[in-house]
């Protein structure tokens, strides 16, 4: 018996999986090397370069290593948040094996010629209530489901996720409702970051100045890891600073990413916008919804569903299709009949034939007339068994015309002559 395989495993999404499933990640999760080097390079070159010479630039002599413990503690919560928000699970909507039955209707599809046929069709959309107005949700091919409101399907994990915001590449991992709150805290905890080590090198640059009596010029030339790092933080702030404003405009309408690109143009009206206190409430102080998927769990076998109740216009339809035979078949058994008929009628006459000569006539040898007969009894019997597979491929008039053409090819190949009182075939004296 072959061992249980676990969710995870049997997974038809993008993801990947670690741990055994405990830790889930988008398909491009080696992104997530790029953004570590990116963080930890600049505090590594900060902790050495700049950090370090400050421990005893001020009043109290220790107090300088709070700048380093600080910048260390500030990595780490970067590095905490971008974990949370990449190996988490984003809000993914398990996708069924099945579509929902109860969504089935029937309606007439044109068969041609004139015929309508009921055909089973299947809603694309349909509207729900959200806040006393009607959105329309869409289905999902993929997923086999109907999306909730604001939920959208991610092509690069193949998953539907709910509240889905955009996919970021630098985390490798869809945002959503469940790690939308650890993204937004990492890319301003970022912006912070930057803002941090910005300040303090622009800051040893003017120590510098002030202890060595030195130009700026001076100072930046001989502290080079400093003018980096502030070059750096300062094309950093551009993406990270300016995501980060981006969202808290997100956050205060109560928009997500995919929404505000997609229906920019639209006037809609924003039917989850509760006042930007009641927003940012709802992003930062609600409980995280637990996961719709135990991805360690056990794949359980489907249990099968019962069948779809039919409606009274399924029903006729099965009658149709039940009571109507192929129309080759139909024609198939009149063929044999007629040909059953010829038989019988002409060996009738053979034998009648046969009886009123045999006592006026001479003798004659009595059996070759049962070979003829025996000869009747097969020759129907070959042609019909020989012409039966070409009798299935066609069909209506041409099936009925060779069957009457048949049938008189063995009335006259089988009525006997009379020649001189010497029985004889057509064709061929005995």
């Amino acid at each position: 018996m072959a061992p249980k395989q676990r969710v995870y495993q049997v997974w038809k999404g993008s993801n990947k999986f670690i741990f055994g499933g405990r830790l889930i990640f988008g398909p491009d999760a080696r992104s997530l090397l790029i953004t570590l080097l990116l963080i930890l390079v600049p505090v590594i070159i900060f902790c050495v370069f700049v950090a370090r010479h400050l421990r005893h630039q001020f009043s109290s002599y220790d107090s300088g290593y709070a700048i380093l413990v600080v910048a260390i503690l500030f990595t780490f919560l970067v590095l905490m948040l971008l974990f949370l928000t990449s190996s988490r699970d984003p809000g993914i909507i398990p996708r069924n094996s099945h579509p929902p039955e109860e969504e089935f209707r029937y309606e007439s599809v044109d068969g041609g010629g004139g015929r309508q046929t009921p055909s089973l069709q299947f809603p694309r959309t349909k509207d729900v209530i959200v806040n006393g107005h009607t959105i329309r949700v869409k289905y999902c091919e993929t997923c086999m489901l109907y999306r909730p409101p604001r939920c959208s399907h991610c092509s690069i994990c193949n998953n539907c996720v709910e509240r889905f915001d955009h996919h970021c590449p630098w985390v490798g991992q869809c945002i959503g409702l469940r790690n939308y709150r650890y993204f937004f805290l990492f890319v301003s905890s970022a912006t912070l970051l930057c803002i941090y080590v910005f300040s303090i090198s622009a800051y040893y640059i003017k120590v510098r100045v002030d202890n060595y009596d030195g130009t700026v010029w001076k100072a930046m030339k001989e502290s080079p890891a400093s003018v980096i790092l502030m070059a750096y933080c300062f094309i950093s702030l551009w993406f990270v600073g300016g995501l980060t404003g981006f969202h808290l405009y997100l956050i205060g309408t109560n928009q997500t990413t995919y929404e505000n690109f997609r229906y920019r143009a639209d006037s809609r009206n924003n039917v989850f916008n509760q006042g930007c206190l009641g927003n940012f409430l709802e992003v930062f102080c609600t409980k995280v919804k637990p996961s719709r998927n135990n991805f360690r769990a056990f794949v359980q076998e489907e249990v099968r569903r019962p069948p779809v109740p039919v409606t009274p216009r399924e029903h006729e339809l099965d009658d149709l299709d039940g009571d109507r035979r192929p129309k080759v078949e139909d024609d198939l058994d009149i063929g044999e009949d007629l040909l059953k008929i010829s038989q019988r009628r002409n060996i009738e006459e053979l034998d009648e034939d046969i009886q009123s000569r045999g006592s006026n006539g001479p003798p004659h040898n009595t059996s070759e007339p049962d070979s003829i007969l025996s000869l009747d009894h097969r020759a129907p019997t070959i042609r019909s068994d020989a012409r039966r597979s070409s009798w299935e491929k066609n069909e209506g008039l041409e099936i009925a015309q060779q069957v009457l053409a048949d049938s008189n090819v063995t009335e006259s190949r089988s009525y006997l002559t009379t020649s001189g009182n010497v029985p004889t075939r057509a064709g061929r004296s005995l």
